[in-house]
């Protein structure tokens, strides 16, 4: 299994994502809530990499890397973009927000991963899930 891909920034490119969070699971063989919060945190990190990041620059790439420690599996997702102000993200509970169809996605990266952590003004988003 790899380690680490690397997929231009053309939103078909999710599937690439996908089946590479399918070959962790496959690896390190965590339970089915585990994997579909993975899932759903690394596909919303990639896709706000590609869309917001990039973007939709397909010369522009996407790095996926993960790595497990005893406990913890952790995915890093990193783009090329100028990065972003994390530290005031609109609250999509908000009622204000409530019908936009943007700016779930770092809500919902927050709600199923045990840690995330923004690094390079953004541009790097590491998700970290405890694993038994």
């Amino acid at each position: 299994m790899r380690n680490l891909i690397t997929i231009n920034s053309n939103i078909e490119n999710l599937r690439i994502v996908e089946k590479f969070v399918d070959e962790v699971y496959d690896k390190y063989k965590f339970n089915d809530e585990i994997y579909g919060n993975i899932l759903i945190a690394t596909m919303e990190a990639a896709n706000n990499a590609i869309l917001h990041g990039n973007k939709n620059d397909i010369s522009k790439k996407v790095e996926i890397k993960v790595s497990k420690t005893k406990n913890l599996i952790q995915l890093t997702i990193k783009d090329e973009g100028p990065g972003f102000d994390y530290k005031n993200i609109p609250d999509p509970t908000a009622p204000e927000n409530i019908e936009k169809i943007n700016g779930r996605g770092i809500f919902l990266m927050e709600k199923l991963s045990d840690k995330i952590e923004f690094k390079e003004n953004g541009r790097i988003v590491k998700l970290t899930f405890r694993i038994k």
